[in-house]
């Protein structure tokens, strides 16, 4: 290839097109559904199925097939601006079909599109394969009211829930006639007769039914508001008051006749969301469940199944306490079936709680400094996980086996299995691995540290007996070939890249390429993890990036260790992990060295150049957060706690700048998108004035109607170009 690596990069969506993903087993194991676009530079999202049996890939749905405006670039025409946050709470980068739902035995699948909902049938061969560009014809439109937003079946496939103007509706997916009111998106004249309101705010400003709120989506994990029972007659449902939130206003300056957005944004110190829980039947009888009320405001995931009263899992605000509740279906009335307690907070582990067909709950709490999974009678769960394997996540439980991710290495995410026949393995591990199973059958996705794409192979009674084709770009750039070792005595995971031109004895600027922060990790077994590290290498520096206290898969007490100071032991560790890099290789020269990041990696950069000149001689801050007290109350408070109780956490973490003369200062450039709702552009700007005022010189990138994703492609590949450029001049000898 002839273009240049940042083109590629942006143009493929960081080499996610083309990628299998959002994988569905069915519970005979004979069907497997997902998600991929038709080629590694096609952002246009598509549903597939694969049949187990001959290994066929059948395209079932194609959005450019389902009549009216063809997709622009992946891009709806009328996409809801309450999907359009939720893509961007995911992160979701490509467009089409991006999220679907199906119904228990995976014979049908529901999607939205452009505020109409489809559906397809997923037991039908379809009208083509993955060998032809063909549309699928056996997709439908289903009639619904105004615009549709999280369209799920009930499990038995028979309704459609769906959510519109912040009511829960309920139609038929059997057919019927419509009953006015067109949906305005050139479909079905009006909604089934069939369609009936659940749960209605009536009109109630900031309030809705069946969404999940800003925290629940960008914090835990959670975008989903609504949950049905399993024989489809009723469902819980969240209700959500967003009047106590206080409101901010992001503005677009290079288009000013546009009004500003109005974001309801729940900053550390200030009120949340107000969210409930309500129990809706089909028969127009509905009783509300007691959460907790005030002292449990975080509604943090639902269940409802087969066999078992609904689940609920809430937590307290300072997240020292997380409950698990049985919800009587009959009644609404709630009971703690189990309350866990931490002095400092709880992680929200993804995939619990869940039930196995034997009835064991299973669920996860600390135990010797690591995260466990539990499984057995409510009343007495027990470890089945050692110490030392950190369970990331549950990804499902198909029978008596449960299937989650988990790590006894840090720079490893492994596939793991627990059943009758106890603890094991699914593959040999050093890679990066997801999957989901169902009857039997088990995906698994991996990426290692020598794979240019993808891998992802279905396995079925201990073999492999289909693979699904990864259609992603291979990167036009030199193989990373990372060196790992563990820094210092805390050993903090550290990876160093080169210049595949590198000869011993050529000395080479340093650039630090962390995230550095909670939830995130950038020192993994995957070569996918360091694409524009490498890029970077090649263009003459010495990429350094380690995984400090706070990062995730070290324990309970390596995550902790950042309570109340979310700088000093972040910084410390990239300082340390930069001393040891450069102990073991002599070619870094530590004379000049920079620090890049986005996000917390930006809070990070900025950080470093301010509190340690004497070690960061430049630095590159994208989207940073810069005053805690700007971002969001679920995060923040974590690690901080609440302004308004304690400020002492929030002056440590804070970004000061020393206006003594003749102090040390060093180029800085902070880059920043205006429409970011995330990371808001106050951060940057409020930074700039106070470097500003202390007569400090930095650069300030504003990108115009850019998110906190920034994935556009021009303004993706020239933020490289430019950063590269930056980093040349600034440390130039």
């Amino acid at each position: 290839m002839t273009e240049s690596f940042p083109r590629q990069d942006a143009r493929t969506r960081r080499f996610t097109l083309g990628v299998p993903r959002a994988f569905r087993v069915s519970p005979d194991g004979a069907r497997v559904a997902y998600l991929r676009t038709q080629g590694g530079s096609d952002p246009v999202t598509c549903l597939w199925v694969l049949d187990v049996a001959d290994g066929t890939e059948r395209l079932v749905a194609d959005p450019r097939t389902l009549g009216g405006p063809a997709p622009e670039n992946g891009a709806e025409a009328d996409l809801p601006p309450e999907e359009r946050a939720r893509r961007e709470r995911v992160r979701e980068q490509a467009g089409g079909i991006v999220t679907y739902a199906t119904d228990k035995d995976l014979t049908l699948a529901v999607f939205p599109w452009s505020g109409r909902v489809w559906t397809v049938d997923l037991r039908q061969p379809g009208a083509s394969t993955a060998s032809t560009s063909a549309a699928s014809t056996s997709a439908a439109e289903v009639a619904v009211t105004g615009t549709a937003l999280d369209p799920r079946p009930d499990p038995a496939g028979k309704r459609l829930a769906y959510v519109s103007a912040g009511a829960l509706r309920v139609t038929s997916l059997a057919g019927g006639g419509p009953a006015g009111g067109g949906n305005g998106g050139g479909g079905p004249a009006g909604a089934s007769t069939a369609d009936q309101v659940l749960a209605d705010p009536r009109g109630a400003a900031g309030v809705t039914f069946g969404l999940a709120e800003f925290i629940a989506a960008e914090e835990m994990g959670r975008t989903r508001g609504y949950w049905w029972s399993p024989d489809g007659s009723a469902l819980l449902v969240a209700r959500v008051d967003e009047t106590p939130v206080h409101r901010w206003h992001i503005a677009d300056p290079a288009n000013p006749e546009r009004p500003p957005a109005v974001v309801a944004y729940p900053a550390a110190g200030t009120p949340n969301a107000a969210v409930s829980l309500l129990l809706a039947r089909l028969d127009g009888t509905a009783a509300d469940v007691d959460t907790g009320g005030d002292a449990f405001p975080y509604l943090v995931t639902a269940s409802w199944e087969d066999g078992h009263d609904p689940l609920v899992v809430v937590q307290s605000r300072d997240q020292r306490t997380v409950r698990l509740l049985t919800v009587d279906p009959g009644t609404g009335r709630s009971a703690v079936l189990r309350e866990d307690t931490d002095p400092v907070w709880l992680e929200i582990v993804p995939g619990v709680p869940a039930w196995t067909a034997d009835g064991r709950l299973v669920w996860t709490a600390d135990r010797e400094d690591t995260c466990c999974l539990l499984a057995g009678p409510p009343e007495a769960l027990e470890p089945v996980t050692p110490p030392g394997l950190q369970v990331r996540g549950v990804l499902g439980v198909d029978g008596d086996t449960v299937l989650f991710q988990a790590s006894d290495d840090p720079t490893e995410i492994g596939l793991w299995a627990h059943g009758p026949g106890g603890l094991s393995r699914i593959t040999d591990g050093g890679t990066i691995e997801t999957g989901t199973s169902g009857g039997g059958t088990i995906v698994v996705a991996g990426r290692g540290p020598d794979d240019d794409r993808a891998a992802v192979r279905v396995h079925r009674d201990g073999r492999v007996v289909a693979e699904i084709a990864s259609l992603a770009e291979i990167p036009a750039l030199p193989a990373p070939r990372p060196v790992l070792f563990s820094a210092g005595a805390r050993e903090i995971r550290t990876a160093v890249l080169f210049p595949s031109w590198h000869q011993p004895g050529q000395r080479l600027p340093v650039l630090l390429d962390p995230y550095g922060g909670p939830h995130a990790q950038r020192v993994l077994k995957s070569r996918a993890a360091y694409l524009t590290s490498q890029w970077f290498a090649e263009h003459g520096f010495a990429v350094v990036i380690a995984d400090g206290r706070g990062t995730p898969a070290r324990g309970p007490a390596w995550e902790r260790a950042v309570a109340g100071d979310l700088a000093g032991p972040a910084l410390g560790d990239q300082v340390e992990a930069l001393g040891e890099a450069a102990a073991r290789h002599q070619d870094l020269d530590t004379g000049r060295v920079a620090i890049r990041g986005w996000s917390f990696g930006g809070f990070l950069a900025a950080l470093a150049v301010l509190r340690r000149p004497d070690v960061f001689h430049a630095a590159i801050a994208g989207a940073p957060v810069t005053d805690w007290r700007l971002y969001d109350t679920h995060y923040t408070e974590r690690y901080l706690g609440n302004p308004a109780e304690d400020a002492g956490p929030y002056e440590r973490s804070a970004l000061k700048i020393d206006n003594e003369r003749g102090t040390v200062q060093r180029p800085l450039m902070l880059i920043h998108g205006l429409a970011d709702d995330n990371v808001v552009v106050a951060h940057t700007l409020r930074l700039s004035g106070a470097l500003l005022t202390a007569g400090y010189p930095h650069t300030v990138l504003p990108l115009s109607g850019i998110t906190h994703m920034a994935s556009q492609e021009a303004v993706a590949e020239n933020m490289l170009l430019l950063q590269l450029d930056f980093l040349r001049q600034a440390l130039k000898e």
